[in-house]
């Protein structure tokens, strides 16, 4: 398997590649990235192949190439709820939505493998239903429900060409660093959480192994993630 990481030196993204590089099943990993990304200690590094863009919604012809006979991509960049507030809702739209869509239409212009598996990382709480108001991050996670919706139109207008794609909507992403703080934004929110590795876990179990469900919550892929480890 051919596996696109975009978003591959982020919190999420490092994690999928340092898993993935140790994935006897994948075979080549395309880390899309804004700078170079280097392979984890214990990895094997032949696997790894860098492709640097200038930002996600720019692909020249040459990154295009890169993308041919691919399997699969996870998507996970995004500026996350916590961070959005640093930035103009402008920019954080051209980063949450424009560039997965222009990506999409990219990787699809490039010639992939039959199935392709798309695993588009969103966020627990994105709202698909734009006539709704959440009372929290409300224009935050329309826009990201509206992202969804248009992710999952794509796939469907191109599936008679075995394009496939999945939903991924993790909770609050913790690791071992972040346990107390985490546990008061849980209490805060509402939100549900999931560590790093079950998280990465989970989407590599779907790319490799074939994707379960149209949407997976955070419970699920907790419950995938949890299995894949000790597997």
């Amino acid at each position: 398997m051919k596996l696109i990481v975009a978003g591959a030196t982020g919190f999420v993204g490092q994690e999928v590649i340092r898993q993935s590089l140790r994935n006897p099943d994948i075979k080549s990993v395309v880390a899309l990235t804004r700078r170079p990304v280097t392979a984890p200690a214990g990895t094997d590094a032949s696997k790894l192949k860098n492709v640097v863009v200038k930002d996600y919604d720019q692909y020249p012809d040459e990154v295009k190439k890169e993308f041919a006979e691919a399997d699969a991509c996870i998507w996970t960049v995004a500026i996350t709820p916590m961070k959005s507030k640093k930035f103009s809702f402008d920019e954080v739209t051209r980063v949450c939505q424009t560039s997965p869509l222009v990506g999409l239409n990219a990787m699809h212009s490039a010639g992939l493998s039959r199935p392709f598996r798309f695993l588009y990382v969103s966020g627990e709480g994105a709202e698909r239903d734009q006539s709704k108001k959440p009372s929290f991050l409300g224009q935050y996670l329309l826009m990201r429900g509206e992202t969804e919706n248009r992710v999952l139109a794509f796939a469907a207008e191109h599936s008679a060409e075995g394009f496939e794609v999945c939903v991924a909507k993790p909770g609050l992403i913790s690791n071992s660093l972040a346990t107390t703080v985490l546990g008061a934004v849980i209490k805060f929110t509402g939100f549900s959480s999931v560590s790093l590795q079950e998280v990465s876990a989970a989407l590599l179990t779907q790319v490799t192994r074939g994707i379960e469900k149209e949407t997976l919550e955070s419970a699920d892929l907790l419950r995938i993630g949890q299995k894949a480890l000790k597997a």
